[in-house]
């Protein structure tokens, strides 16, 4: 588990498996500790995690301890919201949102 918000938390290590290789679309929020609205998006995401659980499965990965997916998916800011589907990236959102309008900009990949 991460960085506050309960989340799972994936890395350089195990994003193939983890997110690459999921049978859902995995939307990952690449994040820091020290980035609040990282924090503020974590809840929101972690809410949308238990109510869409069987759809959609949301991961955090940390950009200061797994460069190397940060620089390949070319993640400058944080937070980065990024959907992967059959291993690759279809959606890619930088800035947190509240849950309504993230719920509304996911529905047409759920």
């Amino acid at each position: 588990m991460s960085l506050t918000s309960g989340l799972a938390e994936v890395s350089d290590d195990d994003f193939g498996t983890e997110v690459l290789g999921a049978d859902l679309p995995v939307l990952v929020q690449f994040t820091a500790d020290w980035c609040g609205p990282c924090r503020q998006l974590g809840l929101v995401l972690r809410d949308i995690a238990f109510e869409e659980g069987d759809r959609l499965k949301i991961v955090q990965l940390d950009v200061d301890r797994n460069p190397d997916t940060t620089v390949a998916y070319g993640v400058l800011a944080t937070p980065t919201l990024m959907v992967f589907r059959d291993g690759e990236p279809v959606r890619s959102m930088v800035g947190a949102r509240p849950k309504r309008r993230l719920l509304e900009e996911l529905a047409d990949l759920l």
